[in-house]
């Protein structure tokens, strides 16, 4: 071996520890991203799951007003009818 070549190796294993060190850093940085992605995910899992819950305990109030609704109505019409009174929609 000849200085050159020594030279020649002594460079090729620095560009390549360089281009090792460049895709681990790559990795890393991906790794973040999907860590970051990750924790994006399940807080919008838990904003929709607070969301579910809040239209289910609404429309229970909706089903339960309706139904009182109806109720009136019907009395009503009970009470237009002993009365006499036609009631007009």
């Amino acid at each position: 071996m000849i200085d050159e070549d020594i030279k020649k190796l002594i460079k090729d294993v620095s560009e390549t520890k360089v281009e090792v060190f460049s895709i681990k850093e790559e990795v890393l940085s991906v790794k973040r991203d999907i860590e970051n992605l990750r924790e994006a995910i399940q807080a919008l899992t838990v904003s929709v799951d607070k969301l579910v819950k809040s239209f289910e305990a609404y429309h229970q109030e909706q089903i339960a007003l309706s139904a009182k609704v109806d109720r009136h109505e019907r009395w009503f019409h009970r009470i237009a009818e002993k009365l006499g009174i036609k009631l007009e929609y």
